[in-house]
């Protein structure tokens, strides 16, 4: 029987992208766009698609902006209800190159795959710095030990491009998320570890283009990871 993927796009006026990233992904998969209140001609353009691919594309509309993690959640709860088993995200820009869909699906069984970026363009300095150091502090808070510095030795743990498996997003679907942008990535995989899923290891070229990562952004993510130590160390409760 063959596996059922979906990728989930979350959008935010992304007109000069959306159309090609759609078209690249749906030669692989189903789609799913969540149009997370676009103000430009994003719903547009994903009207008109939908028009040409039918039930092959799935389009979530928010009123008003929730960002990443609530766009990709609402997608999930979609592949829970359509009982897909696998489920993919990627970004609505081109940082992620839509072939890469093909490794991802064909890529052996497991709960999580990352897409690590191993070979990057145009990223700035700052930026891999910022990834270098998620990854380290990551691998650390979701380790078995206090003592144990290195967990998975997870190279990039902040990639967007991933792969969960039926278990785990069905899980997160319906998980009382805390993360409200880009940390969603960081609290993922804490999911996927705190419930014993196997995770490996894609690796991608990543293009960096426009990027709405910022200081507020970064904040969110050292706030995240702050509460991951904390936890840790049990200076915390759990999360519930």
């Amino acid at each position: 029987m063959a596996i059922k993927t979906l990728v989930i796009i979350p959008a935010y006026n992304e007109a000069a992208t959306i159309e090609e990233v759609v078209r690249g992904a749906i030669a692989y998969a189903d789609v799913s766009v969540t149009d997370d209140a676009s103000k430009d001609e994003t719903p547009n353009i994903l009207k008109k698609l939908q028009k040409e691919f039918g039930s092959r594309l799935h389009v979530i509309r928010h009123e008003k902006n929730t960002h990443i993690p609530k766009g990709i959640q609402d997608g999930m709860k979609y592949a829970v209800e359509k009982k897909y088993d696998w489920v993919i995200t990627m970004d609505a820009g081109l940082s992620h190159d839509a072939s890469y869909l093909k490794d991802f699906i064909q890529f052996p069984n497991c709960d999580l795959v990352i897409g690590s970026r191993t070979s990057t363009v145009n990223v700035p300095l700052y930026r891999k710095f910022i990834s270098w150091l998620a990854a380290k502090v990551m691998n650390y808070c979701l380790s078995n030990s206090i003592f144990d510095l290195f967990g998975n030795n997870l190279r990039d743990c902040t990639s967007g491009y991933r792969r969960y498996s039926k278990p785990m997003f069905e899980t997160i679907a319906t998980y009382p998320l805390e993360s409200v942008a880009f940390d969603f990535h960081m609290e993922a995989l804490s999911i996927v570890s705190k419930n014993n899923g196997k995770i490996k290891e894609l690796p991608i070229q990543y293009v960096f283009s426009n990027s709405s990562f910022n200081s507020k952004v970064l904040k969110l993510a050292i706030q995240f990871a702050k509460k991951l130590l904390l936890r840790k160390w049990k200076l915390i409760p759990a999360h519930q």
